[in-house]
């Protein structure tokens, strides 16, 4: 998928800008690297868009334990957002990740994720 494309689905669905959502996008990617492992980051990499598609890349360091709270103070930080807009984006990258890997491979790279993270791959249920 292209950049511009990916970035647009990011907008819609956080309901942001896209010139904020090129920022949200590279923040969450930063994080979600640095949470799993090489082997699991890169496996997504080539699903991305090639400007994209290096900040999925990491040495062979081993991932970082930390949770959903660690991951969203991250991403809030390094896109310069408060912590709401980084949970609305966090969840739209990742559910954007998981149309475009496809759900047994992504499924695959995050399951070494903590359930609370991985939910936010998931469509939100709708109301009654």
């Amino acid at each position: 998928m292209a950049e511009l494309a990916f970035v647009d689905k990011v907008a819609a669905r956080a309901g942001v800008p896209p010139e904020q959502a090129r920022p949200l996008t590279e923040a969450v990617l930063r994080t979600l690297t640095e949470r799993l492992s090489g082997a699991e980051a890169g496996a997504l990499a080539p699903h991305l868009a090639g400007e994209l598609s290096p900040l999925l890349t990491k040495a062979a360091e081993p991932p970082e334990a930390f949770g959903y709270d660690e991951f969203l103070r991250r991403v809030a930080d390094r896109a310069g957002i408060d912590r709401p807009a980084a949970e609305r984006g966090a969840r739209a990258v990742l559910q954007t990740m998981h149309r475009v890997v496809g759900h047994r491979e992504f499924e695959e790279a995050v399951a070494q994720l903590p359930a609370d993270l991985r939910a936010l791959a998931q469509p939100l249920p709708h109301g009654p």
